[in-house]
């Protein structure tokens, strides 16, 4: 495909997302930035949040992953649904009738102003390193596809991305993007249906054969029952359903768009039907890949050593320029719309949890909220290209499981808070979440020797959730009330 009209592809999707930008940010005050004034449709904050929720790493990885794990992803997903629906039932009442705009000011209100800026910090850490990692592989992706045919340097690709991103959320922020990551998801899912409608072409399936080819594949595989391993049906649906609860319900970044909606009850069929709209986006994605292997295997294509390179090098290669261009599109949105969402819900947490922005005067806040937001999009840049320095792929993986640990204590925290009535010493808390995931990991490295084989998977979560749990109620008394 032509550098130049992937160039005119890449610039086209940024001028539409600064027009939206412009449009949405008119007269916009710092409360529509972090809340957009509660007034976003709920059924356009649902749609959007698919785009959000599959990264670019999901968009690559998830099809090329059917070859080595068949359907088993999907017994993750069904975790999540039942998330969702915990969140919609239990999390979102309550943030609604706090009327919270920082979710961690919860743990203010029922511990104190430690851990409230531990529940904090720790949103902080694992969101900035989540999303440079994401940025980061899918920006090589694109330096591959685009950017080396211009001999543009990663770095500074990196800091276009960025900058980009700044100039049509800086304004704006979560107003802005409510309606921007509406428009991702449309790429995003579109570009799954292109290449699906362009494979049964080729193979010239129609419908209700391309749904038996996916249903009777060996790839197709859905549930796996050998306790030891950590595609075990129940490990992986108690560990989609755990993650869910903590990665959306107890995150900024996601809870920030469902608390633009209207009232609670919005917000809560917002959660209902995007957990619907997400299951069905994942199974597209899924049965992509079985698709994916069946053309590679009828048109006798070598499959590249690394399985996340099977769908970039079918769409780009081998199916046209009219998916290769809704492959560029999909794949953009996908990683730009969990970036731009990550950097506005990292400005709302330090603006409001650490620089308690809403004690100064409108003026104020608007330059409090810029420079915030300017410190994190520097803070992305600098994580991404540390992340290219190291230049070894295990260990920025290893990096980022590690910013997953940090998710644990949050848990522990929120289930702490809303089940039992008593009270912590504040200022031991900090120490506990940080002896949490250090335990967790030691017990995760060991676990085969100490469970007779048994190997943890995503349930770590569950289990850092736990330890901090234990630690809380040893460092606390009943309430006198």
């Amino acid at each position: 495909m032509s550098p130049y009209l992937v160039l005119g592809i890449v610039l086209g999707y940024f001028l539409i997302l600064i027009l939206i930008s412009q449009i949405t940010s008119r007269n916009a005050d710092t409360q529509a930035f972090f809340t957009a004034n509660r007034k976003s449709p709920w059924y356009l904050v649902a749609f959007g949040m698919v785009g959000a929720t599959l990264s670019g790493v999901t968009f690559i990885s998830v099809p090329g992953e059917v070859g080595n794990s068949a359907f088993s992803y999907l017994q993750f997903v069904l975790g999540n649904v039942v998330g969702y629906w915990l969140v919609a039932g239990f999390l979102l009442p309550m943030y609604y009738r706090l009327n919270l705009v920082s979710i961690y000011s919860f743990l203010e209100q029922r511990f104190g102003p430690r851990s409230y800026k531990t529940g904090s910090f720790f949103f902080l850490i694992s969101k900035l390193i989540g999303a440079a990692f994401r940025l980061f592989l899918v920006a090589g992706v694109l330096q591959i596809a685009f950017f080396d045919a211009f001999h543009i340097p990663f770095t500074l690709t990196v800091v276009l991305t960025i900058a980009l991103i700044w100039i049509y959320t800086f304004r704006g922020g979560i107003k802005t993007i409510v309606w921007t990551d509406t428009l991702q998801t449309l790429f995003l899912v579109s570009a799954v249906i292109f290449t699906i409608v362009a494979i049964s072409r080729s193979l010239d399936l129609n419908f209700s054969r391309l749904i038996r080819e996916v249903y009777t594949d060996p790839n197709s595989t859905i549930f796996f029952w050998d306790w030891r391993s950590g595609d075990h049906f129940l490990k992986q649906f108690l560990a989609g359903m755990f993650i869910t609860i903590v990665m959306v319900g107890m995150d900024q970044d996601m809870m920030q768009k469902n608390l633009t909606c209207k009232n609670k009850k919005e917000a809560q069929k917002n959660m209902l039907v995007f957990s619907a709209s997400f299951l069905v986006t994942v199974i597209l994605f899924l049965s992509l890949g079985v698709l994916l292997y069946i053309f590679a295997k009828e048109h006798g294509i070598a499959l590249p050593e690394n399985s996340d390179d099977l769908y970039p090098m079918l769409a780009l290669q081998h199916f046209g320029i009219p998916v290769g261009i809704a492959f560029l599109l999909g794949i953009t949105a996908a990683a730009y719309s969990s970036a731009d969402s990550a950097l506005t819900a990292l400005t709302t947490s330090f603006s409001i949890d650490f620089l308690k922005i809403e004690r100064f005067e409108e003026h104020k806040r608007r330059r409090i909220k810029k420079w915030s937001h300017l410190m994190f999009s520097v803070l992305l840049i600098v994580v991404i290209l540390l992340f290219r320095a190291i230049n070894n792929q295990s260990i920025v993986v290893a990096v980022f499981k590690v910013a997953g640990y940090t998710y644990g204590p949050i848990l522990g925290l929120f289930v702490f808070g809303m089940f039992t009535r008593r009270k912590v010493k504040d200022k031991w808390v900090p120490l506990v979440a940080v002896i949490s995931p250090v335990l967790c990991y030691l017990i995760s490295i060991n676990s085969a020797l100490l469970f007779n084989g048994y190997q943890f998977g995503f349930e770590l979560l569950i289990l850092n959730g736990l330890i901090t749990f234990a630690g809380l109620l040893i460092i606390s008394k009943k309430d006198a009330q």
